[in-house]
């Protein structure tokens, strides 16, 4: 069986997934992931939103160690390195997320990518848990 890793951030398992954010009612500022008061204006104002799916790295570089608490993926011989990267979704938002590409040779600022959903690790029930991330289009 699959689970999200944080099934509130995101519309899967919808066939084309988006992220969910939030936009504040009072200066137009839209957030991710989803929040009660606006990071711009303070307002309580805050309606969800979906977020695009395609966006353009503006920022990114490898992940070659396993983070620290509180990431409960793989670690050790298990552990992968991985992209990261600042994605603008459209005019819309900056969001930080995993990328599918690693190699920093292949990664490009200006690289256009969509969103997808991919394995993170598998929990202690033998499920396996899913969590967003950007592959190049």
């Amino acid at each position: 069986m699959q689970k999200a890793l944080a099934p509130q951030i995101s519309t899967w398992p919808d066939e084309n997934p988006q992220l969910i954010g939030s936009e504040c009612g009072k200066c137009g500022a839209t957030l991710f992931p989803v929040q009660d008061r606006c990071a711009k204006c303070s307002s309580t104002e805050m309606s969800e939103v979906k977020l695009p799916r395609r966006g353009t790295v503006i920022a990114w570089t490898t992940q070659g160690f396993p983070p620290g608490a509180p990431y409960a993926g793989p670690t050790g011989k298990d552990f992968v390195p991985f992209g990261v990267g600042l994605v603008q979704l459209g005019d819309v938002v900056r969001v930080e997320g995993r990328l599918t590409e690693n190699d920093p040779e292949k990664l490009k600022f200006g690289q256009e990518v969509e969103l997808i959903m991919v394995p993170f690790t598998t929990d202690s029930e033998g499920n396996e848990i899913i969590t967003f991330a950007f592959q190049p289009v």
